[in-house]
């Protein structure tokens, strides 16, 4: 019997009308959620994400205000612009679009964003309040895979859980929010030595790799549920994730890609942003 498929979409769409729900609420109150997106350059997948985010924004409510850098902006100037807006009281949201650069440090920018108004979660305060189970501000994609996995029915309890990447991004923290929810969690790597002997032991098996069809059914467990975080495209220009093909019909539940994780990482952004708006959790 062939895996039942995880509606990311259709999840996200239930997030997002709680999200409205909640903006709805606070201009009750006089505030008024605003996220604000730093896109830097031309990079076209980064453009397609900027749009997709602030059309998600628009229906749930949520203010946006765009900044578009060209390529060639030094770092100093961008901390300029961050610092800006970790100053104004109307943004509550900060977004600085991956990837940048190379003249510019990553980890520079991302610790220069205010921690209350870090809706990627991605800097060292937020993560390490994840890492001590305080969760405020946490990483979309890890937050919405737990969701994904929750929809299913799937007690996250007890189970084995293989996580294939280690990037801050996905892999760490997804790591770490499955060892919270009481999971037993193993991560492999690039240098972990047969990666199938873990993963064949996964009930829960989150594939973050980057790299297509890199899971293969022979390396999955009967039943498993699968997450698969990844998105490459082949030769032939076709979107394809980490997870082969095949490997749905030994699982018990599998996100579709496109349509699973990254529905979700949008549709926690604007959740993210609305707990930014509501309580700055940093006593700052």
């Amino acid at each position: 019997m062939p895996a039942k498929k995880i509606d990311g979409k259709a999840l996200a769409q239930k997030t997002a009308d709680k999200v409205k729900e909640e903006v709805a609420e606070l201009k009750k109150k006089g505030i008024e959620p605003c996220l604000a997106v730093v896109l830097v350059g031309e990079n076209p997948a980064s453009k397609v994400y900027v749009n997709m985010k602030n059309i998600r924004a628009k229906e749930a409510g949520i203010i946006t205000k765009q900044i578009n850098l060209p390529a060639t902006v030094v770092e100093e100037e961008l901390l300029e612009i961050v610092a800006e807006l970790n100053k104004d009281d109307k943004v509550h949201g900060i977004l600085v679009q991956l990837p940048l650069p190379e003249q510019i440090d990553e980890n520079s920018i991302i610790e220069a964003i205010s921690p209350s108004k870090d809706v990627d979660g991605f800097t060292a305060y937020n993560m390490g309040k994840l890492f001590r189970n305080e969760e405020f501000l946490v990483p979309c994609t890890p937050k919405g895979i737990v969701k994904l996995i929750e929809s299913t029915g799937t007690e996250i309890k007890g189970k084995n859980c293989v996580v294939v990447g280690r990037s801050n991004i996905v892999g760490k923290p997804i790591g770490i929010m499955m060892l919270h929810r009481h999971a037993t969690v193993t991560t492999c790597h690039s240098k972990t030595k047969n990666i199938a002997e873990h993963t064949r032991n996964a009930d829960i098996l989150i594939a973050a790799v980057g790299m297509a069809e890199f899971i293969t059914k022979d390396m999955v467990k009967e039943g498993a549920v699968v997450v698969d975080v990844g998105i490459n495209r082949t030769k032939e220009g076709k979107l394809t994730g980490d997870v082969a093909k095949d490997v749905q019909e030994k699982a018990a539940y599998i996100t579709p890609v496109p349509g699973g994780v990254g529905p979700m990482t949008v549709a926690c952004l604007m959740e993210n942003t609305v707990i930014a708006a509501r309580g700055r959790g940093d006593g700052k």
